[in-house]
This record gives structure tokens, sequence and C-alpha cells, in this order.
């Protein structure tokens, strides 16, 4: 098959994308016009948390296509109805708000939080965000990240995101004042380089904001729905925040997200959040599929087998090419290299013959693996085997 050039000029040039067209996938691989597989360990970023067409996901999209698409977020649908109640059973917070992706939950968690400041301290608005942190790309979820250069793209900022270090409490005290209204996080930072805060950190920022009278902002958009071993991050520090928002994974592959929160926070009258698709039953119906199979006994046991066997791996390979490491939660792991040769290991990857492997590169000394939750044993050791030879050929 030809790549259909006249096609590929009709897209808008936002990234490099390498000379290939993706025309189906199975479980953890992809398939190219040319016929050539690709061991998948990027996944969509965390997206396709049951890997590529998983038979749940196409059941339900399918059997409520042919009942009901989307009959207006003006009124209720049984799919919405039916997600919100699990995501609310399986967490601590009270109501879900159903939204299309990432950036969306987050702008909403962001109006949420500043509502609840012009209505609890004073119109206080500002939310204590982290260097290198990552929660979107619209324009206030770019000026709420501290990814290095975004201070500058699109300026000005969107006011009142004072940055702090990640797991330095002192950094984030330092910063509240009498505008501060919340304090937001990711309990991994995916973009930075897969670096988790600790339990110690989250628990006492809880401390720290309940002493305060401020809300507790999780963005889970990378690390909810199994990814971290658990259903949600935050539930490995034993803490209950305000807010949490959720993408990727809810969906498994189709766009859909939430902003989930506590009772006492949602405070949005009517007219303040909404959004023409938010919460349309042909995407909750497949968030209730995706969350049923990760919800089932015994599901989440092999998240954390297969992350013990990738850490393993990974620190293996660390340890025989001088390399400084691994790190992560759960399915979402970092192999820290001693070069920056992580976009020519990605390039050699993807170029592997006769079947490809697809990783991710965020920092150039760093690969990122983000395989899909039900990944097999067979399937990490193949991949590691693989890194392996790459490193080697790589590195002459």
């Amino acid at each position: 098959m030809t790549i259909d050039r006249a096609g590929i000029n009709a897209l808008m040039e936002i990234t490099s994308r390498p000379e290939l067209v993706f025309v189906s996938g199975q479980g953890a691989w992809l398939q190219d016009h040319n016929g050539k597989r690709y061991l998948d360990f990027i996944q969509g970023w965390a997206v396709n948390c049951l890997g590529h067409n998983p038979a749940a996901m196409v059941e339900a999209v399918t059997r409520q296509a042919q009942k009901l698409i989307n009959p207006s977020p003006a009124f209720y649908n049984q799919p919405s109805i039916d997600l919100a109640k699990r995501l609310v059973e399986a967490s601590c917070f009270d109501r879900v708000f159903f939204a299309n992706s990432g950036a969306e939950a987050n702008e909403g968690a962001i109006k949420l939080a500043r509502k609840w400041g012009q209505l609890h301290r004073k119109g206080a608005y500002k939310i204590i965000t982290f260097d290198h942190s990552f929660h979107g790309r619209t324009l206030a979820t770019m000026s709420a990240s501290g990814k290095p250069g975004w201070d500058v793209k699109f300026a000005p900022q969107v006011d009142g995101f004072p940055k702090a270090d990640l797991n330095d409490l002192d950094s984030v005290r330092a910063l509240i004042d009498d505008q501060t209204v919340a304090v937001m996080l990711e309990p991994v930072q995916g973009e930075a380089g897969v670096i988790p805060a600790t339990r110690e950190f989250l628990q006492g920022l809880r401390e720290l904001t309940r002493e305060h009278g401020l809300l507790l902002i999780v963005d889970e958009v990378q690390t909810g729905m199994g990814r971290t071993g658990r259903m949600f991050a935050y539930q490995h520090a034993g803490i209950e925040p305000d807010i949490m928002t959720l993408g990727k994974g809810i969906g498994g592959g189709v766009p859909l997200s939430a902003l989930c929160a506590r009772e006492a926070v949602c405070c949005f009258e009517h007219g303040d959040q909404g959004g023409t698709y938010n919460g349309n039953p042909l995407m909750t119906a497949v968030g209730v599929a995706v969350f049923d199979v990760l919800a089932a006994p015994g599901f989440m046991d092999g998240v954390n087998a297969r992350a013990q066997q990738l850490s393993a791996g990974l620190t293996a390979l660390s340890d025989k090419w001088g390399m400084r490491g691994e790190r992560g939660l759960g399915l979402l792991r970092a192999l820290v290299m001693d070069r920056d040769d992580g976009p020519a290991l990605v390039a050699a990857a993807r170029d592997r013959a006769p079947e490809g492997l697809l990783l991710n590169a965020p920092r150039g000394n760093l690969l990122r693996f983000m395989p899909a939750l039900n990944v097999s044993a067979d399937e990490i050791d193949t991949m590691l085997a693989w890194l392996d030879a790459l490193v080697a050929q790589v590195r002459g």
C-alpha cells in the first residue's frame, strides 16, 4: 500500500511523524500500511490501557452505537450514570463531570477551584503547581504546567500558577498567601521523566492544604485507571484529595475524561460548566466496559506482577550498560540512561526488522514505557531482549 501524500499534506503540521501509516492493531501490536508489525510500548501515551481493539470495548461501542450516540448533555443518559456511579464507588469523590480530554478535565478543575475560592476564600484564585509538571495544551493548562519554555509560548500566560518543587514541602509552604486556593499536582510527573511524588510528600501536602484551608487537586490523567497498580494513584499514599481529573485510560482509546470532586467542593452553578459532547453515551458506554475490566478480580494483581517484571528487567539492563537505573510506579516506568541516545534508540527500535518496537523518549537520556495494562510476560521479555540488542546496535 502506498502512502496518500495528498492526504498527508492536508493534515496540519504539528509534529515530526515517521513515513508510515498504521492500519490495524490487536493487543500489544500494531500493523502499518506495508504489513510490518510493531510491539507497542507507548499505547497512545498510556491511553490504550487494554491494548489495541480489545473485545470489551469493540462490543460496547458497537452495541451503544446501535442504540443512542448523543442525546445532548442537557439530558441524562444511562451509560454516563453507570460510569459516574462506578467512579464514585471506587474513590473518595462524590460527583463526576465527563469531558473529552485530559486538558478539558484540568480546565474544569481550575474553574471549580476558582469558583470555590470566590465563595469560600474571598476570591482567592492562585493554584500552586510544580516545576516540570504537565497539565495540558490549552492556555490555562499550559500556564499551570511547569514544562520548560512553555512560559513564553503563546504569551501572555494565564495568571495565578506559582511553581513549587516536587517532593519539597517547604517550597509549597513558601508560596501560600491569601490569594492561594489550591495545590495541583500529578502523582507521577510523566512528561518530566516519570518522577513519582513520594508517599510522605503527598501525605504532608494533604496535611498542609488542610491546615491552610486549601483544596488538593490530583491530576490523574496519566496515572489514573490502574496505570500505577491501583485504580487511582492517590490511593498509594492513603490520602483523600478534594478534586481529581482522569483522562487517557478512562476511555481506553476513545475521547473521554472526567472531573471528580467531593460534594463540599461541587459549587458550579447552572451554566458554569458544560460541553457539546461531554458525557455522551457512546463514549461513556466504552468507559463502563473499560472500568469493569480493570475492576475485575485479579486484574490489578496482574498489573503489579508485570510492573515488577518490567522494573527488574530495566534495572538489569541499566546495570549491564552502566546506566543510571529505572524509576516509576506500576506500568508507568522510565529507564534513565547515562547519555542522550534516547531519540536514536526510538528510531532504531521503530526501524527494527522484521518487527518494530515503539518506544518514547521524553528526554534525551530517558526512555518511557507505557504498555497496555494487560501486556503479557512474554511481551515484556521480548521488549527487553530487543532493547538490549538495540542499545548494543546504537552504541556500537
